[in-house]
């Protein structure tokens, strides 16, 4: 498989995209105005405890109170907890007014930005990444991802870092990424996360309450700290400067992938040669269309994301059942990689079309998860229902990018529908019989929208007639360009 990065660097926007066989991915957005906080360690104080919701608000200088969870202050036995709390022998979680107190310093680090109304979700349990590494400051742990599937490899890595850790009161997790890295490398990443942990700890000393600690690399930087691996063919950057402070980063910390890093100096700019913003641009429309005619429909709410599967003008060749599963095969790969381009996170419902073939359901599933198995973020799929149904959850840690890059319709308030000219004129009505009612006036002007004003005068001029002799007075309407169609305003002279 081919496999590239792509990054645009602007004065005031970076974007990482990832390019798998042509085939745009997924995509980063960071603005000099918005960075992320994600990964960011900040002096904290405790702002308001909620003993109903085993939670307290603190206060890091952001714009709103970030949330903190007593299940992430207290760390279940037997791994050591910040500040040496833990929870008693049977995982049982203190209550929130027993771990800390209003007006209480903590150090927390965010584990989700700010998203639509919500403040930031915090977590004492700090951790900081490497390369190949996750420093868990306040554990005794070792763990190896899950993704590491070889036993044999799982023991080697056990096996390397444990004189590496030696009495070190620290703990680790090992990512996918350290799978076949020599002792060197893994050596070099226990030095520098020991390291970058003192000078953490000298900045937590001497910080005020609101003071960040500790930075989460920039958007680059991060991204190929993450992603940067064999698979990677190349790594092409747009912008003189970054491609200076990646080569030094790459040849410190990923030596052997020096020669995967290209400047990218084309007069096309690189997302276009890439077709990168035309995907982008599609990412942000409800409507997915399939190779064999069917489409999808991917609705992002407030408390899910809802993806529903339609044949469209996919006949098929043999009969429905075929045609149908053949579709849903099609949506199951489809779906996968709209969730990670579109960076859709939370609660998400696919409506597969249904299916009566138990094998089909079985293979339209396992499709789905083979989409899944490359997403960076972590995925939970459930069973298929009966209604052809399937719940999943995928790890949401920042806004998807529709939300990054687009605001509510200022006309229909993000409603994503119109009240109709005649439903607009309706309303009218009823506001001119109310406003006679309470108010004197001679006569009354009505300020509207163009297509409302001419129904009125040409469909419903003899509704007008019968009101002005109802209410004994004069009504003058008066087109307004710039109101929306749904925007009004009934005066009275």
């Amino acid at each position: 498989m081919s496999e590239e990065i792509l990054i645009n660097v602007t004065p005031r926007e970076t974007r990482v995209g990832v390019v798998e066989n042509g085939m745009l991915q997924e995509v980063h957005v960071e603005r000099a105005s918005r960075r992320g906080y994600v990964g960011n360690v900040y002096k904290g104080r405790v702002q308001r405890v909620m003993p109903g919701m085993q939670a307290v608000f603190v206060e890091i200088g952001l714009d709103r109170a970030a949330f903190l969870h007593a299940s992430d202050i207290v760390r279940p036995a037997p791994a050591a907890a910040v500040e040496g709390v833990e929870s008693n022998g049977n995982g049982h979680i203190p209550s929130i007014s027993e771990l800390v107190h209003e007006g209480q310093e903590i150090v927390v680090q965010v584990v989700k930005d700010p998203i639509s109304t919500k403040g930031a979700r915090l977590s004492a349990h700090l951790s900081i990444p490497s390369r190949y590494l996750v420093l868990l400051p306040y554990a005794r742990t070792l763990g190896i991802s899950a993704r590491i599937e070889d036993e044999a490899e799982r023991q080697r890595l056990r096996d390397v870092l444990t004189p590496l850790i030696g009495e070190n009161p620290m703990g680790y997790i090992v990512r996918t990424n350290a799978e076949g890295q020599s002792a060197e490398s893994l050596a070099f990443d226990v030095a520098y996360l020991t390291k970058v942990w003192r000078v953490v700890q000298e900045n937590i000393a001497k910080a005020k309450v609101g003071e960040r600690v500790y930075e989460e690399l920039s958007l680059p930087l991060r991204s190929l700290r993450d992603m940067l691996n064999d698979d990677i063919e190349k790594v092409r950057i747009d912008s003189r400067a970054t491609f200076e402070k990646v080569v030094k980063f790459v040849h410190k910390f990923m030596p052997s992938l020096d020669d995967r890093i290209e400047h990218y100096d084309g007069e096309r700019p690189i997302f276009d040669l890439y077709g990168v913003e035309d995907e982008m641009q599609r990412a942000l429309k409800k409507e997915v269309p399939l190779k064999s005619g069917g489409y999808l429909i991917v609705d992002q709410t407030e408390a899910m994301t809802t993806i529903d599967v339609n044949t469209g003008a996919y006949l098929g060749s043999r009969n429905l059942e075929e045609t149908v599963y053949r579709t849903n095969l099609e949506a199951a790969q489809a779906a996968a990689r709209q969730l990670r381009l579109r960076n859709l996170g939370g609660i998400i419902i696919i409506d597969f079309i249904d299916m009566n073939d138990e094998e089909h359901k079985r293979q339209v599933l396992r499709m789905l998860n083979k989409g899944l198995a490359r997403d960076y973020a972590k995925t939970t799929v459930y069973p298929m229902s009966a209604l052809g149904l399937v719940e999943m959850t995928r790890k949401r840690t920042t806004e998807s990018l529709a939300r990054q890059l687009c605001e509510p319709c200022a006309t229909c308030n993000g409603r994503g529908v119109l009240k109709t000219a005649e439903t607009v004129t309706y309303e009218i009505f009823r506001e001119i019989t109310r406003a006679v009612r309470q108010f004197n006036a001679q006569k009354l002007l009505v300020m509207a929208n163009p297509a409302v004003v001419n129904r009125i005068l040409e469909e419903e001029s003899s509704a007008v007639a019968e009101l002005e002799e109802f209410i004994s007075k004069s009504i003058r309407f008066q087109a307004e360009e710039h109101y929306s169609q749904e925007q009004f305003d009934v005066v009275l002279l």
